[in-house]
């Protein structure tokens, strides 16, 4: 089995992604980077749960743990998901070109690869703007001991997101079909100003409340 990213120890994967291999690359570390958001914002959750002080909201926290468990999975496998796709542009790129019937199919394997590519960072930017719903409830009713993790959540995955969003418009770029490219950007934009102004409420509120 190939090795997979989110398996590597950090400063291995710090050692690949500083290195002269093409990836991972900025997509994979902007997926890490998403799963670090969720971890610092379920760390909080974890310091709720079980307290007597927050027993009324216990039940919420749970729910909003449960999302992140799965938010995060997501994350740590497109980590690895980016090398691949990453992979499959190169390869067709790399296809003959020397006959018309050839130039043909690879112009269509490059296509289909590029497709692809863009769908796992938009699969981040998705995953982004899920995350950013559970940060403010957290900030509002986990341990207030935990506040400055919330905010680091947010700012986290609003980073995560918007790298998220270049990575798709790297590949979108370079599709030749308008119709698919115009759809595919207009719901990566609401899916990008929704994390932004929820990450955006998230850091605002809690920063206010550490320095006010």
């Amino acid at each position: 089995m190939p090795e997979q990213m989110p398996d590597l120890a950090i400063r291995d994967y710090i050692a690949r992604l500083a290195g002269d291999a093409p990836a991972p690359g900025g997509g994979s570390a902007a997926a890490l980077v998403g799963a670090l958001a969720a971890a610092s914002a379920r760390m909080v959750g974890s310091f709720t749960v079980g307290k007597k002080k927050y027993a009324a909201v216990e039940d919420e926290i749970r729910a909003h743990l449960d999302a992140i468990d799965r938010i995060c999975e997501e994350m740590l496998a497109l980590t690895h998901e980016d090398v691949t796709a990453f992979g499959a542009v190169g390869e067709a790129y790399g296809l003959p070109k020397g006959s018309d019937e050839e130039k043909q199919a690879r112009s269509a394997a490059i296509q289909t690869a590029l497709r692809q590519a863009a769908g796992v960072p938009q699969r981040l930017v998705e995953a982004c703007a899920q995350l950013s719903k559970h940060l403010l409830p957290l900030a509002q009713k986990g341990n207030q001991n935990l506040l400055s993790d919330v905010g680091v959540a947010a700012r986290l995955c609003q980073a995560a997101c918007e790298c998220g969003w270049l990575n798709v418009e790297v590949n979108l770029k370079l599709i030749d079909d308008d119709a698919f490219v115009m759809a595919q950007r207009a719901r990566l934009q609401g899916m990008l100003r929704d994390c932004q102004r929820t990450c955006d409420d998230t850091w605002y509120r809690v920063a206010s409340k550490i320095t006010g």
